[in-house]
């Protein structure tokens, strides 16, 4: 049953685990620890080299908007012959007429050097449409326009659509390997580089695993920089040898600031990336195989529920060092996989797993703090039954409170007080009087031993016993002990005498104080316990009371010895006491002395 009980209270956890897994609420969260464990700067590809139309270049050769197709017809022709490059690629659109003798330029040196990829675009009615657990779907009918390069270049080049693909925070961590328009399969700029320059070099084209039309995640393997990068007009003026790109994959971009062509990427978050090399990036993604796609994310969200459940279920029994140290491992274990399963295609979310690790040792420490709390409150409470209200409140506000279980030897005093002819006044008294009279002088004898600080050990039918200096340490605790039997003998003449008036009976009490080592602590079994005091210095304080006349206070030679300078006593002499050998020095207690 109790096991069940366990079992139940951990479903809350296991549905909190699904839902926050499948609703994707920690998309934002989820980035801020995916980007560093997924997008890792590597060595570049150094055959990937980018021509870049930078500031330089446009101050040589003015804004690029009013160019006509002489500069790319120039490099394409430059670039040609026993030292082309294996992919010139021009990050470019050349959509429609300009000026027909260097169109036609452009397209005959594209025709023949025969490895001219260009950009296209593609205009969508509707955007791709993000899933919740950051994918992508396409929607019905979203290629609307796809502006293809001017006739006579698009007869004699490759092309792909160079339209970026940003996730729900701005960022690009997506790439599209194709899309069909009209019948025809177009690629992407990145995809056409790569599946022309499989072509040229012999390499066989691995398509990578995609989302639904064709969405797949990519790994950035340089920052800004990382690539070979070269001004353009230097190429054209001859200040860089055109061997140097001979069989390499060359990138023609932006790569000034004012030409708008800069986004956000994981790999580097403090500043934007040129278009170009993002799209040199993601080259290397395919020509690496450093893609990948989505885990299902149902049965993601399944996989944290569960094994959420099952954390909580041994957390919930380890000790606190455990359940950290599980934490912790899980944690670790959580990123791990995350990255594992990364490098080998496969994207989870790392965030979820770890946060509910991190709720579920919040919880532990939590609940282990209130029910200690609590704990602490109902023991505080059990013994405000046995000791003075007062001690209590003073020992709850120490730092070092404890309980110590079981039996520990202490030096303590022990007050026994008993009616005197209680037995012949039950019989001649009704039932309810009884009572009465007794709860009377029990609460006589709690409020004197709570008074002097005692500890209440336990009611014997009409006797109290008291101890002192048990469970906690009592300053004077033997002069208290006897004080307590002095203020019972006080209060019982007020008492008696009321007694006398309503019942018409005489009730007096016969009380006995003895101090010396004794066993205390809770003792019992583990359903049933007391706490209370055993030993000779017991029971020796029982047989003095026993012996105690009327009204009388005997205390033995050890008390009367540590107190004998406070109290003023009478010396009884020596009793034989029942089930002692020897007898005991005993003294008869008269009253204080004035401070």
């Amino acid at each position: 049953m109790k096991s069940w009980r366990k079992i139940a209270t951990g479903l809350p956890a296991l549905l909190i685990a699904f839902l926050l897994c499948y609703s994707n609420l920690l998309y934002g969260l989820d980035k801020l620890v995916a980007d560093p464990l997924y997008q890792r700067e590597s060595v570049v590809n150094n055959s990937i080299k980018i021509i870049a139309i930078d500031e330089r270049t446009i101050e040589a050769y003015g804004d690029p908007k009013t160019w006509t197709r002489e500069i790319p017809a120039r490099l394409t022709a430059l670039l040609s012959g026993d030292y082309a490059p294996a992919v010139l690629a021009f990050d470019i659109m050349y959509v429609g007429s300009v000026e027909s003798e260097w169109d036609s330029a452009f397209a005959n040196a594209a025709a023949e050097a025969d490895n001219v990829v260009t950009a296209v675009n593609v205009v969508r009615n509707t955007a791709l449409r993000q899933q919740s657990d950051g994918s992508y779907i396409a929607e019905d009918n979203r290629v609307e326009l796809v502006e293809y390069p001017y006739e006579a270049l698009r007869e004699v080049s490759r092309y792909g659509f160079a339209n970026a693909i940003f996730d729900r925070d701005g960022y690009i961590r997506h790439a599209q390997w194709a899309i069909s328009y009209e019948a025809e399969t177009i690629f992407s700029f990145p995809a056409a580089i790569y599946n022309l320059y499989c072509e040229r070099t012999g390499r066989e084209a691995v398509e990578p695993k995609v989302f639904d039309d064709g969405v797949f995640a990519f790994s950035y393997s340089g920052k800004s920089g990382a690539y070979e990068v070269v001004s353009l007009c230097d190429v054209l003026e001859g200040r860089v040898d055109s061997k140097a790109f001979a069989g390499a994959i060359v990138l023609v971009g932006a790569y000034a600031p004012g030409m708008q062509d800069s986004y956000s990427v994981p790999i580097q978050k403090d500043s934007q990336m040129y278009g170009v090399e993002i799209q040199a990036n993601i080259l290397e993604a395919l020509l690496e195989e450093k893609t990948a796609t989505h885990m299902d994310l149902l049965w993601y969200s399944i996989i944290v529920a569960l094994v959420t459940f099952a954390c909580y279920l041994v957390i919930s029994r380890v000790k606190l060092p455990a359940a950290i140290l599980l934490c912790v491992a899980g944690i670790a274990l959580a990123l791990f996989a995350g990255r594992f399963l990364y490098t080998r295609g496969v994207i989870i979310p790392v965030i979820e797993l770890p946060l509910m690790l991190l709720l579920l040792l919040s919880w532990r420490l939590i609940y282990g703090y209130f029910s200690e709390l609590l704990k602490r409150r109902r023991v505080l409470q059990a013994f405000k039954q046995y000791v003075a209200p007062q001690v209590v409140e003073q020992i709850s506000k120490r730092e070092d409170f404890s309980i110590v279980l079981g039996g520990e030897t202490r030096e303590i005093a022990v007050l026994f007080v008993d009616i005197r002819g209680f037995t012949p006044l039950s019989e001649s008294l009704e039932p309810e009087q009884v009572v009465e009279i007794l709860n009377e002088y029990l609460s006589l004898t709690t409020d004197a031993i709570f008074k002097n600080g005692g500890t209440l050990d336990k009611f014997i039918g009409d006797a109290t016993m008291a101890v002192f200096n048990a469970p906690f340490d009592l300053e004077d605790y033997v002069y208290r002990a006897v004080c307590t039997a002095v203020d019972i003998a006080a209060g019982s003449k007020e008492l008696e005498a009321r007694l006398q008036e309503r019942f018409n009976r005489k009730v007096s009490f016969g009380i006995g104080v003895n101090c010396g080592k004794a066993v205390v602590g809770n003792i019992g079994c583990d359903f049933r316990m007391d706490y209370t005091a055993i030993g000779d210095t017991v029971n020796t304080a029982a047989r003095l009371e026993s012996n105690a006349g009327p009204g009388q206070i005997l205390i033995s030679e050890a008390v009367y010895k540590a107190v004998q300078e406070r109290i003023v006593a009478e010396e009884v002499g020596e009793l034989p006491l029942k089930g002692k050998q020897r007898g005991v020095f005993v003294y008869s207690v008269k009253g204080l002395k004035a401070p």
